[in-house]
């Protein structure tokens, strides 16, 4: 039997493959970046081509750095950036356009159009999901409408993780067109319930159905296909699992129970907590979700508060500014200052999601005085996706009725402990962060090895889960909601800059 598990995660960002042993540990991996594309403000890119270009050398090389052959993989799961939408020519494997970015805001008439029809709940009832530019449908359709091509009959629509398995199991010679239920569940066309497809909202968007993905469950002992052996793994390779990136991290967490949570520190910040296996509606802003299904039983679903801009703002201080010259210089230059001096940063860079939800915000810095330098200005980056966070933590203890005992973190952002110690303060709960702290791809891994059967049930996989680190709260009460009510104030300043 083989000895080892695989996982390809598409990010934001970039694309890595991982390779991991039964005590999910890390056996070897490589990662690589990829261009960001903004055409136009508010519009973001990505070029699916170059994507897969990436996918195949992580790949090659990770094999390579391990000494292992594909044929040494039990499977390969796959992990996603959700929402991204790719269009694609099912005859020659080529894109119509680039890839329309989750972030990406240029769909903001096609959302209004349909919030004049009736409202932001519009299709809430059936997909968990207020409209939005965040989801893929009004993206697809954003394509459908601009590029006649697209509309030709030979389109296939998928998010990446769609777009990556049709690659890998062969494209346009026998390409497996699929989409797992945590990736369809994103788009604004699937009914939680039924789990297909809903056909009121395809003709509300005029989005044919032939061009859609079939609905898979997440975890699938009917393995879905093999990879080719022409392909970046040179062997026949089972290809059985697929979670959106948060689902993944979800399950990486062992966030398994109902009323497990946690939270990715990435280009967004994501904090999902399972509800088990009925969808429980928000009335206070948040995602009704898919959280995972395994093949043959119920689905498990999730709550979800979602941000745009996490790490990301971090990169824009980077790149756009100068400020640093890498993502991991900001702690030591937010160290230099004991607080913001009262600066607060809202990134609602592409409007603000959960639990505001209004596509009109911009971002902000407020208050500003001769006083104030960059390390200033750092801490306050820093400090906005811990607000942002509390922001989600209050709607999700009102809709759940249950208050948060800690926080399960992961991503990059969390080997920050300025960041993950101010967390911990503004939520005054503990934060816990786990030794493997790559969550998202450990959980695609877990994920195909319960598919293929390297791991027996996912009892087996908890066990694996270890502590890391614990930070616990030292603000005072008072230093805690003065700093809060101030964020607040900050958030409210954003709303109604943008004009429709």
């Amino acid at each position: 039997m083989a000895e080892f598990i695989g996982a390809v995660d598409q990010g934001t960002s970039s694309t890595r493959f991982m390779i991991f042993d039964h005590q999910g540990s890390i056996v070897a991996f490589h990662q690589k970046e990829h261009k960001q594309i903004f055409p136009n403000p508010g519009w973001v890119e990505h070029d699916p081509m170059e994507i897969w270009s990436n996918t195949k050398e992580v790949i090659a090389k990770t094999l390579q750095n391990a000494r292992l052959s594909g044929a040494d993989l039990a499977g390969i799961g796959i992990t996603n950036q959700r929402e991204t939408t790719v269009v694609w020519d099912k005859t020659t494997g080529r894109p119509f356009c680039n890839a329309i970015v989750w972030q990406c805001t240029r769909t903001e008439d096609i959302c209004s159009e349909l919030v004049k029809k009736g409202g932001q709940d519009i299709f809430r009832k059936k997909t968990g999901l207020p409209v939005a530019t965040y989801f893929s449908g009004p993206k697809l359709k954003w394509i459908l409408d601009n590029v006649p091509e697209a509309r030709e009959g030979k389109a296939l629509f998928g998010t990446m993780e769609t777009w990556l398995i049709w690659l890998l199991t062969g494209g346009p010679v026998g390409g497996v067109h699929i989409t797992d239920v945590t990736n369809a569940s994103r788009t604004m066309l699937m009914d939680l319930k039924t789990l297909d497809w809903d056909d009121q909202i395809l003709n509300a968007l005029n989005i044919p159905r032939q061009i859609l993905p079939k609905i898979v469950p997440s975890i699938d002992t009917d393995f879905w296909g093999y990879t080719s052996l022409d392909g970046p793994l040179h062997a026949r390779v089972p290809v059985c699992a697929a979670l959106g990136d948060q689902q993944a991290a979800l399950v990486g967490q062992k966030c398994l129970a109902k009323g497990d949570a946690k939270n990715t520190y990435g280009t967004g910040c994501f904090l999902l907590v399972n509800t088990g296996t009925c969808p429980v509606a928000s009335k206070h802003g948040l995602i009704t979700t898919l959280a995972y299904q395994l093949r043959g039983r119920d689905p498990v679903y999730c709550l979800e508060g979602s941000i745009a801009m996490a790490g990301a703002l971090v990169q824009w201080l980077r790149d756009n500014l100068g400020m640093i010259s890498s993502s991991s210089d900001i702690e030591a230059l937010a160290l230099q200052a004991k607080d913001s001096a009262g600066v607060y940063i809202v990134p609602a860079f592409s409007g603000l999601f959960a639990p505001h939800w209004r596509p009109d915000a911009r971002g902000l810095i407020i208050g500003l005085t001769r006083f104030v330098n960059k390390s200033h200005l750092a801490r306050a980056v820093l400090e906005a996706s811990a607000y942002q966070t509390r922001d989600i933590v209050e709607a999700m203890e009102k809709d759940s009725k249950t208050k948060l005992s800690s926080l399960k973190v992961d991503g990059g952002m969390v080997r920050n402990h300025l960041l993950m110690q101010f967390q911990s303060d503004i939520l005054n709960v503990p934060v816990i962060r786990p030794k493997i702290t790559e969550t998202t791809v450990l959980g695609a891994a877990y994920a195909a090895g319960l598919a293929s059967g390297f791991w027996l049930d996912i009892d087996e996989i908890g066990r694996n889960w270890e502590v890391d680190r614990v930070w616990n709260p030292t603000m005072t009460p008072a230093e805690r909601e003065d700093g809060y009510r101030g964020w607040k104030k900050a958030v409210e300043r954003t709303f109604n800059w943008a004009e429709y």
